[in-house]
């Protein structure tokens, strides 16, 4: 065994056998486990392509093969099936779904194909939009089915008017999706649910594929990701999960908590290795973020130890408001660039909401620091890289109606919206598909002849380049089209500012980019297996991500998307009641408030050599001077869970100082309102910036 690894990272290793759970604390090396575990297991013995490795983002799926890979240095074409699990589901689908009714060439339908069906689906139904809006019913959709709910049961669980509404749609959306040859992303989980749980030959099937299974980031599971990993270990049990309790943090999404913690119920006779050392951080942040976690009980018992020497000490810095908050962090930043001790891609500013970094860009602005923001729109959300997937998808399935519709008149070419409207009812009176009504629209009512003639034209250019997509050179072909339909003409048109245009034009570039660089890298390409990758890699956008983290620049970032990364230098901002934890966590209590204290332990543990955590004694609300009071967490986290303003805070009550409201006095350091300054975290004015020379960039870890 290599020395490289800690005695605890060994024994996961070489626990070859039955269920195991390894607890890998942040910063503790969990990749490398995972990767050398999937080495050892071949081995001894085990063929590569018998071992299935499960994880969460395509870009973790990428690294572990790569890593894989390096560390087995085999020859020959078997390899460990490693993936997220959506890609997972979509090949189980792909040789089973026929026995769902489904044909075997699903499309997999985006979020504004969603949309659209949702908007069919509330329009049969005469819904008025104060009633329920597209967006809130695919939210209770998506909750329903993360949760493993099908339309019926859903029926038989709502208790407001706005969720029986919702689950009445929930039966016609999804209807509508199955005739249309058409899943959602989360029906990738759902239905491979459906598949093992009504046809138990395909699940046989799918678990005699393999003799081992491993699921990364085991805490971030939905209840039908946790019932698939169940059928599929069950026949061999030789189920290797890796995680971290203690980062579970998307709740929201239906990832339940619970199923690491109760790994040991679900089976009995498991092992559990801990991994505790963390690699990342000094031990004056670990001991902030081991004090701040262990105020939640359900959790598995584990202490994060450093294996790093002693560093700077926490800073706590309270500002007057928002705007003083972001021009000292900058101004901070800006005095260890000038001296030398950082780079600016060595700095993450780290906050809650989405709201918080506009005083921080429009201070970094200012004094013209470069500066990126993660998050925002997806890539794969802008109006002209859908236009060109709807083209895409028509290509390969004309049945795809919401796709048809999008692309019918884009660019323009006289199909107006009466007509369309009439092809749409006159499909629906006949019982036929849009696609087989245009090849007639000539003889439909309120379809005009000018329509019509553009009608057979567009129906001819949809069957020209069906057949020119099924022969390589699609990058070429596309370029072709977007000639023909004179796209850029049209942006031309429509968009009026030179930079909103080749911004525009750009993303263009990109998808035809993409489409030939994945012909390039796929020897058995096809159009339809580009669309079905695309339609996973689109809902995490991580190589915008990646491109943007590349850059010299100071990172803003939500915590939610700091989870997995790390910087030498890390400002958590905002650490006040109803930012952190969020007032809605603070409305609900319990489990919510111990999300939020989890996603709080996930801030401190992003930073390697300095962390300075700082909040605001007052912010605007409705453009209004408010005052605040501090996190709870920065009292759990210094050790005085027991101060009186702390106990307010977790009552809901305002601290002493908000009482009296004396700004000037609660300003300084070391007021009642703050926590106290301790041995843990100092809490020095802002223009103390101890920093430690060491460059660092960077660099995912976990």
């Amino acid at each position: 065994m290599p020395a490289e690894l800690s005695p605890t990272q060994q024994d996961a290793v070489m626990t070859s056998t039955g269920p195991l759970l390894v607890l890998a604390g942040a910063g503790s090396g969990k990749t490398r486990v995972v990767t050398y575990r999937i080495a050892e297991l071949i081995r001894r013995g085990t063929a590569p392509e018998r071992i299935l490795a499960v994880t969460f983002t395509n870009k973790a799926a990428s690294e572990m093969r790569e890593r894989a890979a390096a560390r087995l240095r085999q020859k020959g074409k078997a390899r460990p099936e490693i993936s997220t699990f959506h890609s997972l589901c979509v090949r189980i689908l792909r040789r089973h779904i026929q026995q769902l009714g489904y044909p075997q060439q699903f499309a997999i339908y985006d979020r504004g194909d969603q949309d659209s069906l949702a908007r069919g689906a509330l329009r049969e139904m005469n819904v008025p939009g104060e009633s329920l809006r597209p967006g809130e019913l695919l939210w209770f959709i998506g909750q329903w089915k993360t949760h493993g709910i099908s339309p019926a049961a859903a029926e038989g669980s709502v208790e407001t008017d706005k969720e029986h509404l919702a689950a009445l749609a929930y039966r016609r959306y999804q209807a509508a999706l199955k005739a249309a040859g058409a899943v959602d992303f989360d029906d990738l989980l759902l239905l491979v649910v459906e598949l093992f749980e009504n046809h138990d030959k395909s699940r046989r099937a799918e678990a005699a594929r393999f003799d081992h299974v491993m699921i990364d980031e085991y805490q971030d599971t939905n209840t039908s990701q946790y019932r698939i990993v169940k059928a599929l270990a069950a026949p061999h049990r030789n189920l290797c999960v890796v995680g971290d309790d203690d980062q579970a943090i998307y709740g929201w999404r239906g990832a339940e908590v619970t199923h690491i913690l109760r790994f040991k119920i679900d089976w009995p006779e498991a092992k559990i290795v801990r991994l505790e050392e963390n690699y990342r951080s000094t031990p004056q942040i670990l001991e902030m973020a081991n004090t701040l976690i262990t105020h939640n009980r359900e959790r598995h018992d584990k202490v994060l130890r450093p294996a790093r020497r002693s560093g700077a000490a926490v800073r706590v810095l309270q500002m007057q408001d928002e705007a003083d908050e972001a021009r000292q962090v900058v101004a901070d930043i800006r005095r260890r660039l000038e001296a030398g001790q950082i780079r600016l891609s060595d700095v993450a500013i780290l906050f809650r909401t989405n709201e918080q970094p506009r005083t921080f860009e429009m201070e970094l602005r200012r004094v013209e620091m470069p500066y990126v923001l993660i998050g925002g729109m997806s890539f794969y959300d802008r109006k002209e890289v859908r236009d060109l997937l709807a083209y895409l998808k028509v290509f390969v399935n004309p049945n795809d109606e919401t796709s048809l519709l999008r692309i019918i008149n884009t660019p323009p070419r006289g199909i107006a919206q009466p007509a369309v409207k009439a092809l749409l009812a006159a499909a629906v009176s006949r019982g036929d598909s849009l696609w087989d009504v245009l090849a007639t629209a000539g003889s439909v009512q309120g379809v005009t002849r000018t329509a019509a003639e553009a009608t057979a034209k567009f129906r001819k250019l949809v069957e020209r380049y069906s057949a020119r997509f099924r022969q390589p050179d699609r990058a070429a072909a596309l370029r072709d089209l977007l000639a023909e339909l004179r796209y850029r003409e049209d942006l031309d048109r429509v968009y009026k500012e030179a930079a909103d245009r080749e911004s525009r034009w750009a993303a263009v570039e990109q998808v035809v980019s993409s489409l030939g660089g994945y012909e390039q890298d796929q020897a058995d390409m096809s159009l339809k297996r580009y669309l079905d990758d695309l339609a996973l890699t689109g809902r995490e956008d991580e190589n915008d991500k990646d491109a943007k983290l590349a850059r010299n620049a100071v990172a803003l970032m939500t915590l939610h998307s700091a989870k997995g990364l790390e910087f030498p230098h890390v400002y958590l901002v905002g650490l006040e009641e109803g930012l952190l934890p969020h007032h809605r966590a603070v409305t609900e209590g319990g489990k919510a408030i111990d999300e939020e204290r989890r996603l709080c332990y996930v801030g401190v543990t992003r930073a390697r050599d300095q962390l300075t955590l700082t909040m605001a004694l007052s912010r605007q609300k409705w453009g209004k001077s408010r005052p605040t009071q501090p996190s709870r967490y920065l009292y759990e986290m210094t050790g005085q869970a027991d101060h009186p303003n702390a106990q307010a805070a977790r009552q809901g009550q305002p601290t002493r100082s908000d009482q009296g409201s004396s700004a000037q006095r609660a300003s300084k350091p070391n007021s009642p309102k703050s926590p106290k300054s301790t041995g843990r975290a100092k809490a020095p004015p802002a223009s103390a910036s101890p920093a430690r020379r060491k460059r660092t960039s960077v660099r995912r870890s976990e």
